[in-house]
């Protein structure tokens, strides 16, 4: 762990090239609007971003960083988070770190596939930002 605070990996798909960096706003997502709110909603906790744009990319920076917490989108390009949460689970670097999967996807189904996959939490789009922040916070035991 890196000493600017904890580390989040948030991955989703995203226009352009992905980043790296260590923003204090973790927040990936292919909507504008919903960016803008989680960048608020976020704004000024001691969090470092890794943000992926792509499922394997996802997988590939948890791996190599091992974050403290993940965000991650379901629909992305190549590897859905469902079979991302799978791989990260899979391996001991990344078995017990949480995933919270945000998402657009609310069926039963989906929300059932997203804990048989392995994630810690779900939840939806349009989220309740208070909601999300206190599953965050709950996860990384502040």
């Amino acid at each position: 762990m890196n000493g600017g605070g904890q580390r989040a990996l948030i991955g989703g798909p995203r226009r352009g090239k992905a980043r790296l960096s260590l923003k204090k706003d973790p927040v990936g997502d292919d909507s504008p609007t919903v960016l803008l709110m989680e960048r608020l909603l976020l704004q000024g906790e001691p969090y470092a971003l890794l943000s992926a744009s792509s499922g394997m990319e996802a997988v590939r920076a948890a791996l190599a960083q091992q974050p403290d917490l993940i965000l991650m989108d379901v629909v992305m390009p190549g590897m859905d988070g469902f079979e991302a949460c799978r791989i990260l689970r899979s391996d001991e670097a990344t078995r017990t770190t949480p995933i919270i999967l945000v998402t657009t996807k609310a069926s039963l189904e989906h929300v059932e596939r997203g804990y048989e996959s392995g994630c810690s939490d779900y939840v939806t789009k349009p989220f309740n930002g208070n909601e999300l922040r206190a599953k965050i916070e709950n996860f990384l035991g502040r």
